[in-house]
């Protein structure tokens, strides 16, 4: 059974089947009694996306938690950041094997992450599906 991740927040706005949560992200020293006066200590609000059937017993301004599971956060980093570093490197490596040539390497490094994160968008409903939040 994987451990859960959670977050306390509040319901910013609801719409048919999705109800909108602003929670309050903060780093370890986030929450220090010092942290107003630490170049270190970053909070940033989010908005996260809760889709769910019963929408509608929640109301504007109720606070809520949000969880997610750890597998669901260790697939989004896959698909958002491991995937495309593969691919870059990969791209990199090729291009640069068969022309010799380091900017057109680095730039078809690049280039090859518009139709990679194009695919996510296009695929983002059926990842919404896999990869979901729930209100506790």
């Amino acid at each position: 059974m994987s451990q859960k991740i959670r977050h306390e927040g509040v319901i910013d706005s609801i719409e048919e089947g999705c109800v909108h949560v602003r929670i309050l992200q903060s780093t370890a020293c986030g929450t220090c009694k010092v942290a107003g006066y630490c170049n270190a200590a970053e909070a940033k609000e989010k908005l996260i996306d809760v889709y769910t059937t019963h929408a509608t017993s929640y109301q504007v301004g109720d606070a809520v938690t949000v969880s997610t599971s750890q597998d669901v956060v260790a697939h989004a980093l896959l698909w958002a950041f491991g995937l495309p570093l593969v691919l870059m490197i990969t791209v990199l490596v090729l291009v640069l094997w068969q022309t010799g040539n380091e900017g057109l390497a680095a730039q078809s490094s690049l280039l090859v992450l518009v139709p990679y994160y194009g695919l996510l968008f296009l695929l983002r409903h059926r990842m919404r599906q896999q990869m979901t939040f729930e209100i506790e």
